[in-house]
């Protein structure tokens, strides 16, 4: 009795995440957010581009968008590792300086990367962000540098990552910024990381040190633990919601919906400050 009692307080607490305030959760509870801005399947509005923000400011969507530091340092918003998928080229973004990525175009159009501080004073607080930072080799200093721009900007944002360590130097560094632990199935990693470390990942046991605010998992079944983590006052995120899928579930078992193709509601209800799922 005594291991089994052990054994269930060890997994609490592995798993166990950090409730927000009322005040942290309501800019976000109900709403719908625009992956990597309001960009188009054609690609003629590239995604983490000036005019997929452009558009989704208009639209009055929330947007989530991909942080990586450059070779020089300088904090620039992409999601891949390469540039080979967006850009057409197989170089590492970290591995070249701002100016060197000025020279490459998203997806064939006019538009560029662009700098964090640019989508910042684009944003200027119209609608509330969802931050992404991208493990990389300079894990540390992308903190380090988001976190100062941060503390600048008066809108409503909030960070995640994928990495815990990068979720859980948050916690220590900047308490006070509503933090989420993004994950997913642990198949999803099988090209990208250990065994162990994905199963461990993709069912929570790393929030004793990230606790977490929110969890972002991608929409799906979700293993048990997510399941307890999330009944134990987690706020809840999904990833990536498309036209294809049963829309109304998502919202009535989420608390945030990040969307992609399709043009929902701002926001959507029950609220989760007042009826947590």
């Amino acid at each position: 009795m005594f291991c089994i009692l052990a054994f269930i307080f060890i997994y609490l607490y592995l798993i166990f995440p950090a409730p927000a305030s009322k005040q942290k959760k309501e800019p976000f509870c109900g709403k719908n957010i625009a992956h990597r801005g309001l960009h188009s399947k054609d690609n003629k509005i590239p995604e983490n581009s000036l005019s997929a923000f452009s558009k989704a400011i208009e639209a009055g969507y929330g947007i989530e968008l991909d942080l990586q530091l450059t070779k020089d340092g300088k904090i620039v918003v992409f999601h891949d590792t390469t540039l080979e998928r967006v850009c057409g080229a197989k170089e590492r973004l970290e591995d070249l300086t701002y100016q060197e990525l000025l020279s490459y175009s998203l997806f064939h159009t006019e538009e560029k990367i662009p700098l964090f501080s640019e989508v910042l004073s684009l944003v200027n607080g119209k609608v509330p962000l969802v931050i992404e930072l991208k493990n990389g080799k300079k894990n540390t200093a992308l903190c380090t540098q988001v976190l100062l721009l941060l503390r600048s900007y008066s809108g409503i944002y909030c960070i995640e990552s994928f990495h815990p360590l990068i979720v859980g130097w948050f916690r220590k560094y900047a308490p006070n910024i509503l933090r989420g632990q993004l994950s997913a199935p642990a198949h999803e990693f099988s090209n990208v990381m250990p065994f162990l470390y994905r199963f461990g990942l993709s069912r929570l046991l790393s929030n004793f040190y990230a606790r977490p605010n929110f969890i972002a998992y991608r929409k799906g079944k979700k293993p048990w633990s997510v399941r307890i983590c999330l009944s134990l006052g987690a706020l809840r995120f999904v990833w990536t919601a498309h036209p294809e899928d049963n829309l109304k579930q998502l919202t009535q078992d989420n608390d945030v919906v990040i969307f992609e193709f399709y043009q929902p509601n701002v926001s959507f209800s029950p609220h989760c400050v007042t009826n947590h799922h």
